[in-house]
């Protein structure tokens, strides 16, 4: 009796259907989106759980939670507080930019929120503080040509906040910021001042301490900016410009220090203005 023989053929057909079949499983499998977690969830549920993600540090997934909440509660009161807590999430995850557009875009969709005036303070919280390296003196860099746009900007949200709003619950500690953000911003220039004058670059102290002077009125930062204008206008010759300056620094600062051990080395750090 002759024995069958398969042929090779015939082995391998039903391992090509098998792997065929698997591959065919697999793709379905990856095509298939991931499953959101959150699709039954009621608006309520879903802020709270970003909340606690928010509260517990976990900003990525509370901006994520926000969103959907944005979209589920539309056109009511969740939905703006949202999108206020993800303003916060992303400031708080060191997103400026995104979150500063998100305020942008509460500001504009809802002028008459009784919230807006947290939206200013926190738009004016997001600038000041991802800004105030450039008032960083520490360093001996050349900071002539640092920008000065998001101090400022800062100023004018705490500004709008308590024009607006001057009994808001914000106004007090936007008030101290922003006298904060004007000493600052003039003793910059006062800095830049100081630094063009020790490499004698006189005539651009001149328009740097006359900046400090003109911008920022009853300032620290007025008295070293009258002495700079003083000591470019002695090294340039220009006497009576040099006197003028003097008799405004002693009718300002009778008991100025500068008048007598002229410039420290190291001046006072600019954070201990506030």
């Amino acid at each position: 009796m002759k024995t069958q023989r398969l042929s090779v053929d015939h082995l391998r057909a039903p391992i090509l259907s098998t792997v065929a079949l698997s591959v065919a499983l697999l793709a379905g499998c990856a095509s298939q989106p991931d499953k959101d977690v959150t699709a039954g969830w009621s608006p309520n549920k879903l802020y709270a759980e970003a909340m606690d993600e928010r509260n517990s540090g976990n900003y990525e997934r509370a901006i994520q939670l926000f969103e959907k909440l944005e979209g589920r509660a539309a056109g009511t009161p969740l939905a703006q507080q949202a999108q206020l807590e993800k303003a916060y999430a992303h400031y708080k995850n060191g997103e400026p930019a995104q979150a500063l557009a998100t305020l942008d875009r509460f500001i504009k969709l809802h002028p008459a929120s009784p919230a807006l005036d947290y939206a200013l303070y926190l738009k004016g919280l997001v600038n000041f503080n991802d800004n105030l390296g450039l008032f960083g003196f520490i360093s001996q860099q050349d900071l002539s040509e640092r920008d000065q746009k998001a101090a400022k900007d800062s100023f004018e949200a705490f500004k709008e906040l308590v024009e607006r709003f001057p009994d808001s619950r914000y106004a007090p500690d936007a008030r101290q910021r922003m006298t904060y953000i004007v000493n600052a911003l003039a003793q910059y220039e006062v800095h830049v001042a100081r630094y063009y004058y020790r490499r004698g670059a006189y005539v651009a102290a001149i328009n740097r301490a006359q900046t400090a002077l003109r911008d920022y009125q009853n300032v620290p930062a007025a008295e070293e900016a009258l002495y700079l204008l003083m000591k470019s206008y002695e090294a340039l010759g220009m006497d009576e410009q040099a006197r003028d300056a003097r008799r405004v620094l002693e009718a300002n600062f009778p008991n100025s220090a500068l008048l007598t051990h002229g410039l420290r080395r190291d001046s006072s750090p600019w954070w201990k203005l506030w």
